[in-house]
C-alpha cells in the first residue's frame, strides 16, 4: 500500500476541490452553463481545474507506482512535495495576460520534471 503517496493524494485532492471550486462558483453567478461564454475570468478558472486534471493524476500514479515497488519513503516524499509545490505554484501563477509568470513556469516545469523523473525511474527498476 503507497502509505507515502496517500498523504499527497489527499493534499492533492484537497487542491483539486480547491482549484474547480471556482469555475463551477463563477459559471453558476455568470449564468453560464457551457463552455466559458467569452468570460475571460470563467475561461482562467476552467483551464486552472483542466491543467491539474490533466497532468496530476498521472504524476500521483507514477509515484504510488515507485513506492509500491520499494523505493524509500524520502524520495517518495521529495517527489509527493514537489508535485504539491508545483501544482500551487501553478494555479497561482496561471494568468491571461502573460505567459510570462514565475509561477506558471515553476509549476509546470515542477510538474514535467517529476513526471519524468518518476517514469524513468520505474523504466530503469524494471530493467534493473
Amino acid at each position: 500500500m503507497p502509505i507515502v503517496t496517500a498523504l499527497y493524494a489527499g493534499l492533492l485532492g484537497l487542491m483539486s476541490i480547491a482549484v474547480s471550486y471556482p469555475a463551477g462558483s463563477l459559471r453558476g453567478k455568470l449564468n453560464i452553463p457551457f463552455g466559458d461564454g467569452g468570460n475571460k475570468d470563467l475561461l482562467m478558472a476552467m483551464r486552472r481545474q483542466a491543467n491539474f486534471v490533466e497532468y496530476v493524476p498521472l504524476a500521483l500514479l507514477l509515484i504510488a507506482l515507485l513506492e509500491m515497488n520499494g523505493v524509500s519513503k524520502l524520495p517518495i516524499h521529495v517527489l509527493g512535495a514537489g508535485l504539491v509545490i508545483a501544482r500551487v505554484c501553478h494555479a497561482l501563477g496561471l494568468r491571461s495576460d502573460t505567459m510570462q509568470a514565475p509561477g506558471r513556469l515553476v509549476g509546470a516545469a515542477g510538474t514535467v520534471l517529476i513526471t519524468v523523473v518518476t517514469s524513468i525511474w520505474l523504466v530503469v527498476r524494471f530493467f534493473a
